[in-house]
């Protein structure tokens, strides 16, 4: 064993893996920023052994967090079970019609004759390219930079401000605006609601957060900004995950792959009830409720890190 394996000799308990993958679940589709919590929580804890290992660019805690990715993604596919059923159904559609049309009719989603769900999956995979090559690029750096308590928080007071600005900005414009249906969304527009995603890469900053907002201010009703966020999410949590869940079986996974799998099972089940819980809300509430909790709790977080 190297030097640098006992630096970072994996001691999570699975207690803490457990907190750890609730916390996840819950904070990945609440606009409130898992990363920045993922940060924030066990420095108020004072789990040392988690702090001191977060902003490293290898340790057993980043192997750990890839397998609660993948337990979150397990539960947003639980959920959305029927709608990626119906919209992988479209594909098989589409395909069907392409060796008649040939095969660049997969790309004009706007022609008449193209499938319906095609389109809603083609759109959701259009929005998802930005932040997967931004993430493989920067999400190492960013995280040692900014994967630290003090800049945590003040992300997460952003986020909050972004929040209610933007609710604000939706109020005012109110009835001049025409709501735009998800199935009417261009792909222009799911690029750009997309790749408001990259800033979630910034611990403090909330992925459906800022997805959300995009949605809105696209135009799209909070119901369907909240849906087209977390089916956005999908994809690219998963892929994120299962991309780098080999190294859970290398010597990173040593000592914590029974508290990955533990952690992953509840982060899959708080995932599932909150997506669950945020489809309801988002059917007729907004995210200022969001924008006040993260603001206060990132402005306390500022001054007990200072």
């Amino acid at each position: 064993m190297t030097t640098a394996h006992l630096v970072l000799a994996p001691t999570l308990s699975y207690f803490q893996a457990i907190i750890m993958g609730l916390l996840q679940g819950v904070t990945e589709l609440f606009p409130i920023s898992s990363l920045g919590h993922g940060v924030l929580l066990p420095a108020l804890l004072g789990w040392h052994n988690l702090v001191s290992s977060q902003a490293q660019r290898q340790s057993f805690f980043l192997t750990f967090l890839v397998g609660l990715h993948v337990g979150t993604a397990l539960g947003l596919l639980a959920y959305y079970r029927s709608t990626w059923f119906t919209l992988f159904m479209g594909l098989g559609r589409q395909l069907k019609k392409s060796r008649t049309s040939g095969i660049s009719s997969l790309w004009r989603i706007n022609d008449a004759e193209i499938d319906r769900n095609y389109r809603r999956l083609f759109i959701i995979l259009i929005g998802s390219i930005p932040v997967g090559v931004v993430g493989l690029l920067l999400e190492k750096e960013l995280r040692v930079l900014f994967a630290k308590p003090l800049a945590a928080a003040g992300f997460l007071t952003l986020n909050g401000i972004i929040l209610i600005v933007a609710e604000r900005m939706v109020r005012t414009r109110g009835k001049h605006v025409q709501v735009r249906k998800l199935e009417n969304l261009s792909s222009k527009n799911a690029l750009v609601i997309g790749s408001a995603q990259i800033l979630a890469l910034f611990a403090g900053i909330s992925r459906s957060g800022v997805t959300i907002v995009a949605g809105l201010l696209g135009d799209l009703s909070h119901e369907d900004a909240a849906n087209f966020s977390f089916l956005l999410a999908t994809p690219v949590i998963l892929a994120a995950g299962l991309y780098k869940l080999p190294s859970l079986m290398g010597h990173l996974g040593d000592g914590v792959r029974m508290q990955t799998l533990i952690g992953a099972i509840f982060a899959m089940f708080a995932a599932y009830f909150s997506v669950r819980f945020l489809t309801k809300w988002f059917a007729a509430k907004n995210l200022i409720p969001f924008g006040v909790y993260s603001i206060i709790v990132g402005l306390l977080c500022v001054i007990r890190f200072a």
